[in-house]
């Protein structure tokens, strides 16, 4: 069989349908992906879609295919990610949700639960080798079923949040599949909601269902201006991330919302281990230290730091993307809708969120920068600034270090965990290569506009010095 190496990213697959993703690609990952459930002894496999038009074909197409090599189906139909996640903790331990996430609307794609695991990388690559080879093992058909989780899942997040009070939220789901059961669960746990585009509409009709981006929070800021709500939610196209923005218009990222987050969980969870990306926010560590956290600094990737946070028994982790994973109370995966549902909660025991929210640590920043690049370019750029970041004084890496300045002196720490991060007492620079594109992924961050001034210049003549015909570009996901 014929697939473009593309459209297997590091933590899913996607692609435009139906060019690179159709039904006959989706019928082969059935058979491929129920081949290695069955050898690792899973015999079921939920599958649920978002809201794109494309969603039925594709994951009739899965199922067959899934049928084929003997797995026995649970369809549990349109969903958002997180409740295919929750069936893959109740009905079974694998699922696999067709979505193209916050792609645009010609795109779509599927992310994948084996053994109570999110899959990524090599594994990924082994289902595309297995489809290319056709090498799967088809046997009697298994039987597909129907059933919907959506009452189970709401009555577990609604038996688990306790508001102190009632609140008045604006909620935007941007027509995307949380607004098929986010609204209702916000109302059922004490809220009064003001619904926007909560008609599910693949077509995305009013604005693309992406909360990280500013122009996307626009109808929330002015429904939060025009009404009497006190906070705004906004959810992406499937439902696992969450945007919140403020009564007087301004976003709280996720670096920030984590910090309330982990002085919550801390207080059940003292001394706990609290895991967050490279692109979070410097201030972000010494919250959850002041909380009397462990904070754990890991590698950007949803798949990656799910996996992470299994391995170390951590009760709270989340990505400056909008991913936030609670263990402490539910089940470890990244849910927009549980994740909003957990904020209110703390916010409804003081009497004005907003002031709670305006009062976390914050720092002046830009926001996420792509540099375009040649299909792979990244990693062999980021490879060329850690050599020269962590190089001994002497020889030519110093030389070259020595045309943008001490950049690396005491007291910067660098980090080279995922990329090149350097981090100094006023604020820190990031470049790193993106998993999903070819791009060099930048952010900065300073205490004070001179020092993020400071930074960004600093790092931008650094990154010249390996790629002098660098351009920057707002980020695309």
């Amino acid at each position: 069989m014929q697939l473009p190496a593309a459209i297997f990213k590091a933590y899913d697959i996607r692609g435009v349908v139906p060019g690179t993703v159709n039904d006959a690609m989706a019928e082969a990952l059935g058979r491929a992906f129920g081949t290695l459930a069955l050898r690792e002894g899973q015999t079921k496999v939920a599958v649920g879609r978002d809201g794109r038009l494309s969603g039925p074909m594709l994951s009739a197409a899965l199922m067959r295919g899934l049928s084929e090599v003997g797995i026995e189906v649970i369809d549990i139909g349109m969903a958002t990610t997180p409740m295919l996640y929750f069936a893959a903790n109740t009905l079974c331990a694998s699922g696999i949700q067709v979505t193209g996430s916050h792609n645009p609307k010609d795109y779509n794609g599927f992310k994948m639960v084996l053994a109570g695991r999110a899959i990524y990388g090599d594994e990924i690559q082994a289902l595309r080798r297995m489809m290319e080879a056709e090498s799967w093992e088809l046997r009697r058909s298994g039987q597909i079923c129907q059933a919907s989780v959506l009452a189970d899942y709401q009555a577990r997040i609604v038996g688990g949040i306790k508001l102190s009070r009632p609140m008045k939220i604006v909620v935007d789901s941007g027509n995307g599949i949380a607004g098929a059961s986010a609204p209702a669960i916000l109302r059922a746990i004490g809220c009064q909601v003001t619904e926007l585009f909560s008609a599910v509409d693949g077509n995305f009709p009013n604005h693309h269902p992406d909360p990280s981006k500013p122009e996307n929070l626009r109808d929330v800021v002015a429904a939060l201006q025009a009404g009497e709500a006190e906070i705004g939610l906004a959810f992406d196209g499937d439902g696992d991330r969450l945007g919140i923005v403020t009564k007087d218009g301004q976003t709280i990222y996720p670096d920030r919302q984590m910090m309330l987050f982990a002085a919550d969980v801390l207080t059940r969870v003292p001394g706990g281990t609290i895991l967050f990306d490279v692109k979070c926010s410097q201030r972000l560590a010494p919250a959850i230290e002041a909380a009397g956290g462990v904070p754990l600094m890991y590698k950007t990737g949803h798949s990656l730091i799910k996996a992470k946070m299994k391995q170390i028994n951590s009760p709270l982790g989340g990505e400056m993307s909008g991913h936030v994973f609670f263990k402490e109370r539910w089940y470890g995966f990244d849910d927009g809708t549980y994740a909003g549902c957990r904020l209110l909660e703390i916010l409804s025991r003081s009497a004005d969120a907003n002031a709670v929210l305006n009062a976390l640590p914050s720092s002046f920043s830009t926001p996420e920068l792509n540099v375009k690049c040649a299909e792979g370019e990244p990693h062999g750029l980021v490879d060329q600034l850690v050599k020269i970041a962590t190089a001994p004084a002497g020889g030519s890496a110093a030389h070259e270090m020595a045309s943008v300045g001490a950049l690396f002196a005491a007291p910067a720490v660098v980090n080279t965990i995922d990329g090149l991060r350097v981090d100094w007492p006023d604020g820190f620079g990031l470049i790193r290569a993106s998993n999903t594109t070819p791009v060099l992924v930048l952010r900065f961050e300073g205490h004070t506009p001179q020092a993020l001034d400071r930074i960004q210049t600093a790092m931008l003549a650094l990154l010249r010095t390996v790629k002098p015909d660098a351009v920057f570009d707002a980020p695309s996901h």
